[in-house]
């Protein structure tokens, strides 16, 4: 079956979804919009749709689209997912979801009261390398599970994103890039009983890096850091009784391989996953079609409270760190 499929904001990530299309069966890139025409007509330059727009609004009023893939800065996503549902169209919103727990409820509510599909494109929940490494826990392979170290960090490059640190547009390392360490840990180990978090701010106020501990009553922990101030080699550890399960560098993309050490250090065995061409996204974008075909409203493998507390627990780091945005104060 064919999906229209339409792109609402045409940025760095948009490019990379729209790439992925091309890899999902029945998947057709309809329509892609931009505040700007011209935006979007060199958007639709590199990637052709039939409809190209220079409003979010005519987006929304085309009759024969399927599913938007909300690409806009998160500080954005409350507002144009909104708009989606308001107008009946299913949405894929780029993580992180919204800014803050009480936008992402708001945005669930409406979708659930309009019945319209609505999931956030965390993109690494449904790639091969993640999968295999829920089966190798789920097998016993790493016995009682004890806890996740992980980090990401990446210096920006001139001319640096705006979005990176304006507070106005929910800057920070943590919703841009500690969203992952933080959705590794919580989907591995569980909502953390008890959080304490701090940060060293940038100019701006927002966190330039932040250092995250999770703890759990039963015994369970994660160290999670977020640096946009360093390279890092983005690696995650998770560990038990019986092992541990490293994986390499840019562990939540398709490219990082997963290492099992079942003893000490020097008993190594490398687990490989079938590969497919593109950046990844394609995984998340067949996921979301498989459900428009069952009449899904929401996903059954990241379901919309799946996101509800993934958003509390961000919420929750920023309290400990002190970190407010405006938003916070409505």
């Amino acid at each position: 079956m064919k999906t229209n499929w339409g792109i609402l904001a045409c940025g760095k990530i948009a490019r990379k979804f729209a790439s992925d299309l091309k890899h999902v069966e029945g998947a057709v890139l309809h329509a892609v919009a931009s505040s700007s025409w011209e935006r979007a007509q060199a958007f639709a330059n590199d990637f052709p749709a039939t409809h190209v727009l220079g409003s979010y609004q005519d987006l929304v009023n085309l009759p024969d689209l399927d599913v938007i893939y909300v690409a806009s800065p998160h500080s954005h996503h409350h507002e144009h997912t909104l708009l989606c549902l308001n107008h009946g169209k299913a949405v894929l919103c780029e993580k992180a979801f919204a800014i803050n727990h009480r936008q992402a409820s708001e945005m669930i509510a409406l979708a659930r009261s309009r019945k319209v599909f609505l999931m956030e494109a965390l993109w690494t929940r449904f790639l091969p390398h993640y999968q295999k490494v829920r089966e190798m826990i789920a097998e016993g392979l790493l016995g009682e599970l004890k806890g996740v170290n992980a980090n990401f960090g990446f210096k920006p490059v001139e001319p640096v994103a705006p979005r990176l640190f304006d507070p106005a547009l929910g800057g920070g390392a943590l919703l841009d890039i500690g969203i992952y360490p933080v959705f590794l840990a919580q989907s591995i180990l569980g909502v953390p009983d008890m959080i304490q978090a701090s940060m060293n701010p940038a100019a701006t106020g927002v966190d330039e890096q932040c250092s995250i501990s999770f703890h759990y009553n039963n015994g369970r922990s994660a160290n999670l850091f977020a640096t946009l101030a360093s390279n890092l080699e983005t690696d995650a550890d998770i560990f038990g009784t019986k092992g541990r399960i490293r994986l390499t560098s840019r562990f939540y993309e398709p490219s990082a391989t997963i290492q099992y050490y079942p003893g000490i250090v020097d008993t190594r065995t490398l687990v490989g996953v079938d590969r497919e061409a593109g950046f990844g996204y394609q995984f998340e974008a067949r996921h979301v079609q498989e459900c428009l075909v069952e009449g899904k409203t929401e996903s059954p493998i990241w379901s919309l409270d799946h996101t509800l507390d993934l958003m509390k627990t961000l919420d929750r780091i920023r309290t400990a760190m002190g970190l407010k945005y405006g938003v916070d104060e409505y």
